[in-house]
């Protein structure tokens, strides 16, 4: 069994001889990798939402991913800029600045936004525009009959949104209802849906949106304000891109304990739930398994807070096993760290993750 048919039969519920595995990285850990294996490292692929699980993939595959992750990028007219000081500004003009280990966004370029009409005059990105998908095409052709493709599209609606307008301000405008608020996930959702639909007819097998709505302890707004924000946006997204491509599966990723959104996301079609972070609140593999496991797909689930970058490398292999035998059990499941391995993780225990799923094809 290949990658790709081993990602194929885990997303439609049957078992494999061993759970397909997706990985991505932070820069820095990239060029530590590269130096272990002896691999040239090339610069993050300019995606100003998707970044990081896009790029290096060679180093990935060289690790034992068995899928491939493509992603919208800058257009060719509109590549992300770094400023005289160090500013540095992507097509939506958003800008961030770095300060070591991350990028903290500074500079919303819809903090000015009171009305409806604020947001008909912001130029919003062409969904279509020259050069977007080239990258995502070549690496289709590439990787596509061997690894399963995964087209990124998170930062779907509320986190894109934020990014545009400051967090703050947007929390305010939702509570408040404002008019704008509506206005700006409205185009938002269709700049995404968009992308979604090219990348799934460009043959993506999963596409996996997501948004950040929840916390380590419990969700950031409340079901109700999921319902009258997200949910009919998210229904009409996932319907699209079913329309394009009938097969396609649906990913959804949110950190932190989400619980009361799950049955609101089956509903609105998805079909896989990621990252579930082993330590938010709730997020209990087993009670997942047995409550959703006959209609949801898991993505993810093995721990980039402890486990990786402190466990020991007998510890990450005992973690990965158990994790597997509770949520491979019938297949719906594709391992993954819970987000992007962090740069203080060692490389041992990369290493460890990926030997123990291998295991599993020697009992086979």
């Amino acid at each position: 069994m290949n990658s790709k048919a081993r990602l194929i039969h885990a997303v439609n519920f049957r078992e494999t001889d061993r759970p397909p595995v997706f990985c991505s990285i932070v820069p820095q850990l990239a060029d530590k990798l590269g130096s272990y294996f002896g691999m040239a490292v090339e610069a993050p692929i300019d995606s100003p939402m998707s970044s990081n699980r896009i790029s290096w993939m060679d180093l990935m595959l060289r690790l034992g991913s068995d899928c491939v992750c493509v992603a919208s990028c800058a257009p060719d007219t509109a590549p992300t800029r770094t400023l005289d000081d160090g500013l540095m500004v992507n097509e939506w003009g958003i800008g961030m600045r770095n300060h070591g280990l991350y990028d903290d966004f500074e500079l919303h370029p819809l903090a000015h936004v009171e009305t409806v009409e604020d947001v008909e005059a912001f130029p919003f990105p062409d969904p279509d525009a020259p050069g977007r998908f080239r990258l995502a095409q070549e690496a289709i052709e590439k990787y596509g009959k061997d690894y399963g493709i995964i087209g990124d599209l998170e930062c779907s609606i509320f986190e894109t949104s934020w990014y545009l307008v400051g967090l703050e301000k947007l929390f305010m405008g939702m509570a408040m209802e404002e008019p704008w608020v509506d206005a700006l996930f409205d185009k938002v959702a269709a700049f995404h849906t968009r992308v979604g639909c090219t990348l799934a007819a460009l043959g993506a097998d999963v596409i996996w949106c997501g948004d950040d709505i929840g916390s380590q302890n419990g969700p950031m707004i409340s079901v109700e304000m999921f319902d009258r924000y997200f949910f009919p946006r998210i229904r009409t997204m996932f319907a699209e891109f079913k329309k394009v491509k009938p097969d396609v599966k649906i990913a959804w990723h949110s950190c932190g304990s989400i619980l009361p959104f799950i049955p609101r996301f089956i509903e609105a079609g998805l079909d896989i739930l990621n990252p579930i972070q082993p330590l938010a609140a709730g997020m209990d593999p087993v009670w997942l398994k047995e409550t959703y496991g006959d209609r949801l797909v898991f993505f993810g689930g093995i721990c980039v807070q402890e486990l990786l970058p402190h466990g020991t490398t007998t510890q990450v292999k005992e973690e990965v096993l158990r994790r597997i035998a509770i949520l491979a059990k019938g297949g719906g499941y594709i391992l993954a760290p819970a987000h992007n391995i962090q740069a203080d993780t060692p490389i041992e225990n990369i290493l460890a993750m990926f030997e123990a799923v291998r295991s599993l094809e020697q009992v086979h």
